[in-house]
């Protein structure tokens, strides 16, 4: 059994944001040498989210708006006490969830048609990570 671990690192330029991380977790699944096995790709930040779907700017817009609406941006969360002001984005990163796995075969990622990894920022512009761990023979 080989275990490989990489890290990502983040610092966007708006406070929500969505970036293809496709090209990278496929970068260090071939680098580990993994055939046969699986790859987490987990947010290391309560405010973020990792997530699998299409690639589509339309698509991309529409999550944007129904996570607002489901969890808008709003002064009044208890969360806001702390003296913080992310109580939304604590929200939204439970709606979409902070990690995937994704099954590797014969070398590559086995996805169905049209997807992709998507890291999900929702209190942006400060340094985040994510973590790629390959597991497999």
């Amino acid at each position: 059994m080989k275990f490989h671990t990489e890290y990502l690192w983040f610092n966007t330029k708006h406070h929500r944001e969505y970036i293809n991380i496709t090209d990278e977790v496929e970068r260090i699944v071939a680098k580990s040498g993994v055939k046969e096995g699986m790859v987490l790709v987990s947010a290391m930040h309560i405010t973020a989210a990792v997530y699998v779907n299409d690639a589509e700017q339309g698509l991309i817009q529409d999550i944007d708006e129904w996570l607002e609406r489901l969890a808008p941006f709003r002064p009044d969360y208890r969360h806001h006490r702390t003296g913080e002001t992310n109580g939304d984005a604590h929200l939204k990163s439970l709606l979409l969830h902070h990690e995937v796995i994704v099954p590797i075969t014969d070398g590559k990622l086995d996805f169905g048609p049209w997807q992709q990894i998507y890291y999900a920022e929702f209190d942006g512009q400060r340094k985040k990570r994510v973590i790629v761990k390959v597991i497999g023979e």
